[in-house]
């Protein structure tokens, strides 16, 4: 064993806690994406296509193993880099989201979020790299301009530009995710001390901008009848709610057993927007809470690592990726049981998705790159060392 320990040690940097949650996290996507997945097998069969239950668990499982392996990429990388290249994977972000909407992207329900990357076959949302990109992207320019926080043209106004251009695109074709994002980056600027008068503005604009996109986008009648459904308690409860309850209410403390679910086999992709009931049908109460508990020790381990960060972007950029994460999971969740309108999100890291799986597993891997710490990082040649400091009271916020 102690050959293995010191490979560990050698290897895996970071959160050791982190790294046991998301391979824990893993772990259970296989389980239940295997026992999820029958009647899409079943569809494929019908339809002529190629895809046992082994199969599509086959491919699930490469994804996972390749976000992983790209997460140990990403945190063996000077976290300070990821300052320099979310600008270029923002100017590369636009235009992909642009072309997927008006150019004819992958269109799956209604809404063309997709791009289909040729010779693998495989859909890309160009969403996740968009996320990605922002959230890293807006840590930079906060913690560039520490100093200078409070000044509306050299801190809000960039800051508005690219939240205002990102979220507006991603709104009309996914207003979930759109919404998602810009509260990620209202927290981010709140942890960055933007002061409150000027985030309520940012706000404003945000409501302009979103109302805009969304009208003039693919979502808005959906989006308008799924809040109507979740208000209006005289309308009948829509189908996908009605059999993830009964999915909940089936599974008792301990539920039904692996591969026991009989709701996935009528709810609407139950490995993906409503994995977590099928996982309360087959586990339990137990199960879902302890899902729940491990996303919440995943939010505590990553603002572990905003507090003991030595420099301001890895504590914002960490923070950033840390509440996207988890505040989806939430999302997510909270949907399930009935807490919030019908979303198209996934939950992360244990959904099956495609491209999805691979951005979580970069965000993951750059949150364990700032825990490894500044102690084992020199100063990269021509850039100042990330010396801004964000005072502590305000980093507990």
């Amino acid at each position: 064993m102690e050959p293995v320990k010191l490979w560990l040690q050698r290897n895996l940097k970071g959160d050791p806690v982190l790294w046991g949650i998301v391979i824990l996290f893993s772990l259970i996507s296989m389980a239940v994406v295997y026992s999820a997945t029958g009647t899409l097998a079943y569809k494929n069969e019908l339809r002529g296509r190629s895809g046992t239950t082994e199969m599509i668990l086959f491919k699930h499982t490469s994804l996972i193993f390749v976000g992983l392996a790209l997460m140990w990429l990403a945190h063996r990388i000077d976290y300070r880099y990821y300052s320099r290249l979310s600008l270029y994977a923002l100017l590369l972000s636009v235009p992909l989201l642009l072309f997927t909407f008006f150019m004819g992207g992958t269109t799956l329900n209604d809404a063309s979020r997709w791009l289909t990357i040729p010779v693998i076959n495989q859909t890309f949302q160009p969403s996740d790299l968009a996320k990605l990109a922002l959230i890293s992207h807006l840590a930079s320019m906060l913690s560039r301009r520490q100093q200078h926080v409070q000044d509306f043209k050299t801190t809000l106004l960039p800051v508005m530009l690219w939240v205002g251009l990102i979220c507006g695109i991603i709104i009309m074709s996914n207003a979930s995710t759109a919404l998602l994002l810009f509260a990620t980056c209202l927290l981010l600027m709140f942890i960055g001390r933007v002061p409150l008068k000027q985030m309520a503005v940012m706000v404003a604009i945000g409501l302009v901008v979103g109302g805009v996109g969304l009208a003039s986008g693919q979502r808005y009648k959906t989006v308008v009848s799924r809040i109507e459904s979740f208000t209006d308690k005289s309308k009948p409860v829509p189908f996908q709610l009605e059999h993830s309850y009964i999915a909940i209410a089936t599974g008792g403390i301990t539920g039904k057993g692996p591969g026991n679910s009989t709701e996935r086999n009528i709810l609407p992709h139950p490995y993906s927007d409503f994995i977590y009931a099928v996982i309360i049908e087959e586990y339990g109460m137990v199960g879902g809470v302890t899902v729940l508990f491990l996303y919440l020790a995943f939010l505590y381990r990553g603002l572990l690592t905003v507090v003991n960060s030595h420099g301001a972007f890895g504590g914002l950029l960490a923070a950033g990726l840390t509440f996207s994460l988890v505040l989806q999971a939430m999302v997510n969740m909270g949907v399930a049981v009935g807490l919030g309108p019908i979303t198209g999100l996934p939950l992360p890291l244990l959904s099956m998705g495609g491209t999805s799986l691979i951005f979580t597993g970069i965000s993951v891997g750059i949150i364990l790159a700032v825990s490894r710490g500044e102690r084992e990082i020199r100063p990269m040649v021509g850039e100042p060392a990330d010396t801004a400091r964000i005072p502590k009271k305000t980093a507990y916020a």
